[in-house]
């Protein structure tokens, strides 16, 4: 048996044995080589004043990039990932805010944070104003030929809504959804609901919204 063969031989299980651990190790620092991953969340707000209102359309959203073991971060998704505001004790008007990793983003333990985008977020902020507004009932339509619209009542006339004061004290009246009066001939009913178009102001206890339609022949010309 020649020596190349006798090394090849010698030990062998032991040999295939080392073989296979290495393969695993490998397999298993390949597995868990750490890598990093971006995701897209939306920025939420907690503890508010009871008596504040944010003053902003839109969700803001942060890009948060974090780093991990690859089998780890595979199975991570944006409802994992949560970027925090906390605004105890915040008053009206704008503020700004750090999102730094540490304090507002949780994610779980074996994931690291390295960058939020944006680094600071700045929040408007208004105190909360309520206050009732006349209801507007919105015809659409024209009544049938001869005939014209007298009168227009609604039940209740008023509504009480609420927001950021600023936005509040902008709203004239509340509208109703669309009233069809196309070739009404005679009084009628309607059942409708009313709202505002500022989607930061709120209706307080909604409800129907009972509208009536008067009419009457128009006078022949002379």
């Amino acid at each position: 048996m020649s020596a190349f063969r006798r090394y090849v031989v010698q030990n062998f299980g032991l040999k295939i044995f080392s073989l296979a651990m290495a393969v695993l190790l490998w397999a298993a620092v390949t597995h868990d080589q750490t890598v990093e991953d971006a995701f897209n969340v939306p920025i939420e707000f907690h503890a508010i004043p009871e008596n504040l209102e944010l003053n902003s359309e839109t969700i803001p959203q942060a890009q948060v990039r974090v780093r991990g073991p690859s089998r780890v971060l595979a199975g991570l998704r944006s409802s994992d990932v949560h970027v925090d505001v906390d605004l105890s004790g915040a008053l009206a008007g704008e503020h700004t805010y750090d999102l730094n990793a540490q304090r507002v983003v949780h994610v779980p333990r074996t994931v690291t944070v390295s960058q939020v985008i944006p680094g600071q977020l700045q929040v408007n902020l208004d105190w909360r104003s309520t206050r009732r507004v006349p209801v507007r009932p919105r015809l659409v339509g024209t009544p049938a030929s001869g005939i014209s619209v007298t009168g227009v009542t609604s039940n209740p006339a008023e509504i009480t809504i609420t927001g950021p004061r600023q936005r509040v004290s902008a709203v004239s009246a509340a509208v109703t959804d669309a009233i069809d009066v196309s070739n009404l001939t005679r009084r009628r009913a309607f059942v409708s609901n009313a709202y505002v178009t500022d989607p930061l102001v709120q209706v307080v206890r909604p409800v129907e919204v009972n509208v009536i339609v008067d009419v009457s022949r128009e006078s022949a010309a002379h």
